[in-house]
């Protein structure tokens, strides 16, 4: 595997030049705009008619963001595996298999975090990391299968932030990135709570458990992400677009049923085992998950 020592300004300029121009859209396709949403109170159902207290303007809210990851990884099922696990822990992961494509998406996107490989085909990973110092600080892990001490201090010192020697376990990464990931962004630690409730119902955004009236709810992954959506909005209608937007990470087709199943699934867990009902439906605008009397 031909490795390259060092990459200068000058080179990266180059080497920008090989991509093709539809690449620079890459990242502005998954920046997608919030729809609108309204309160639930500001919709109400009297006799089978939608009616609207058009007096009352449902209060701003802001887009729940998921932090954003980059694995440069050249063996495939390893980057694979990472980007499913990761995935399943609530980030939004893009991949790259080689250090020419990871370095233009790490230079040009907007990443909290890079997972980067040493040993990867077109430009080594130390080569990468130097050339990302050169414009951007973001924390960077090493994966490696080098072991000595060496190596690992050489990966320090180019600018890492931490390393991980392959094999490791998959626990052991994701302690690492939350780790690097608090260290890059204190704000955001002490901007939103780690667990909510509603009525009976409490969620742990950390621990990633979700109990109602002391009764564990098995969820899936996307079960989970999309009861934690519902449940930092509650008492807002949120459409089924902006559902699939930021649960699912994918602009919305009509013709695709897939928020409808994963709300039918989610209700037969929350709501249906309990008297009261928690996830209503506001017919022609959304979903809203609040306690009503």
């Amino acid at each position: 595997m031909w490795q390259q020592p060092g990459l200068q300004r000058k080179d990266l300029s180059e080497l920008k030049g090989w991509r093709d121009d539809s690449r620079n859209g890459l990242n502005d396709a998954r920046q997608v705009q919030p729809s609108p949403t309204l309160t639930s109170d500001a919709l109400r159902q009297t006799n089978g008619e939608m009616t609207n207290s058009s007096s009352r303007q449902a209060p701003a809210t802001l887009r729940i963001t998921r932090m954003k990851l980059l694995v440069i990884e050249d063996e495939i099922k390893l980057a694979e595996y990472l980007r499913k696990g990761l995935s399943e822990e609530g980030y939004v992961v893009d991949l790259a298999h080689d250090g020419i494509d990871g370095l233009h998406l790490a230079t040009e996107g907007d990443y909290d975090l890079v997972v980067l490989d040493s040993m990867l085909p077109g430009i080594d990973g130390l080569a990468v990391l130097a050339a990302l110092r050169q414009s951007k600080p973001t924390p960077v892990l090493m994966l490696t299968a080098r072991a000595l001490i060496e190596d690992r201090v050489k990966g320090l010192q180019s600018g890492a932030d931490d390393y991980l020697v392959k094999p490791f376990a998959f626990s052991e990464l994701v302690a690492r990135v939350q780790v690097l990931l608090r260290r890059a962004n204190p704000q955001r630690n002490t901007a939103e709570p780690s667990t909510f409730t509603l009525a009976d119902l409490e969620l742990d955004l950390i621990r990633r458990k979700a109990q109602r009236a002391g009764q564990r709810l098995d969820l899936t992954t996307k079960e989970f992400n999309l009861l934690s959506l519902l449940l930092r909005r509650q008492g807002q209608v949120i459409s089924r677009t902006e559902l699939a937007e930021q649960v699912w990470d994918m602009n919305f087709d009509s013709g695709t049923n897939v928020v409808e199943v994963a709300v039918r699934r989610l209700r037969s867990k929350l709501d249906q085992p309990f008297e009261r009902p928690l996830l209503h439906t506001v017919r022609g605008m959304g979903y809203v998950l609040e306690a009503r009397d």
